[in-house]
């Protein structure tokens, strides 16, 4: 009766610490990418993921187990169109718009799982969910008006695309191993990166040393890593929970820029920041059965 909790409590720590990377490495990411073309930058940092991910993992990939093909290539596409639609976006919106816009998932995700589910969201999850994005809000806008371009909507598919991809995540976790599941993806995405920098950009590149520590720390922790505990905490807990987890992750971008680049925090964003939180209790105040788990 014990394991389940201490397992569900694991995976949403697991997750909290992936948020805290991603957050972490948001600057890093926009430093690299003076230096490098977008989807150039992705496949160099997934191929690497990649390879690291295949040797780390060389030992389990070996077991008779069933491999779901259809599922690690739909979570694979579903994660690399979030991050391109995300790019295009933010070519013709501004950045808090953006990661704004993004964040939308942390809405959608308890919405797609009622819709797969064919059943109603519970109340607390869609409070905390909307508390969670009107936090982002406060915490990614500044100043920008209500008026929506093609790069807005761009985006709103991004958001669509990643929350297709955590429901996706969910599902099939419970249908191969966590392992392969996290190696098809980063291996899907660095995949489908470098088709991309051929077809949909002119790559460019310029080996320096902000590029260089860019790659590394992206492709090592932000990537093989987080995807991997990622995988595997989806087990262990629901999409929907997971989604209000990581809205943590402008909460600790915004940490890390106080730190390392002294920036300021105000009254807006530390009022966001506590939505966010608030919204995570407002879920954790009624912890899910087992079955609840069962997204999809």
């Amino acid at each position: 009766m014990t394991v389940q909790p201490a397992r569900h409590l694991r995976a949403e720590f697991a997750l909290a610490a992936i948020a805290f990377i991603w957050g972490a490495t948001f600057v890093v990411v926009k430093e690299a990418l003076y230096d490098a073309s977008t989807f150039l930058f992705l496949a160099l940092r997934f191929s690497l993921a990649g390879i690291i991910l295949a040797a780390v993992l060389r030992g389990r990939l070996n077991r008779k187990q069933p491999i779901n093909w259809r599922g690690g290539l739909q979570c694979a596409f579903l994660l690399f169109l979030g991050y391109a639609l995300q790019t295009a976006g933010l070519r013709l919106t501004t950045a808090s718009k953006s990661a704004f816009i993004t964040g939308l998932y942390i809405v959608l995700v308890p919405l797609g799982s009622s819709l797969v589910k064919r059943s109603m969201p519970r109340l607390l999850e869609v409070a905390g969910a909307v508390a969670a994005t009107v936090g982002t809000a406060l915490m990614t806008s500044g100043g920008w008006d209500l008026r929506w371009n093609t790069g807005d909507l761009l985006t709103v598919g991004c958001a669509v695309a990643f929350t297709a991809h955590m429901l996706s995540v969910a599902h099939f976790t419970r249908k191969m191993d966590f392992e392969r599941l996290s190696l098809f993806q980063v291996a899907g995405v660095a995949a489908f990166s470098w088709l991309a920098s051929g077809f949909l950009e002119t790559p460019r590149i310029v080996w320096s040393p902000r590029l260089f520590f860019g790659v590394i720390v992206t492709a090592v922790l932000a990537t093989a890593l987080s995807f991997l505990l990622y995988t595997w905490a989806q087990q262990h807990t629901s999409a929907t929970r997971a989604a209000l987890i990581f809205a943590l992750e402008p909460v600790f971008a915004g940490l890390t820029a106080w730190v390392v680049a002294g920036e300021a925090w105000t009254i807006r964003s530390l009022t966001g920041a506590g939505l966010i939180l608030s919204g995570i209790v407002l879920v954790e105040m009624k912890p899910a059965s087992p079955s609840i788990h069962q997204e999809g």
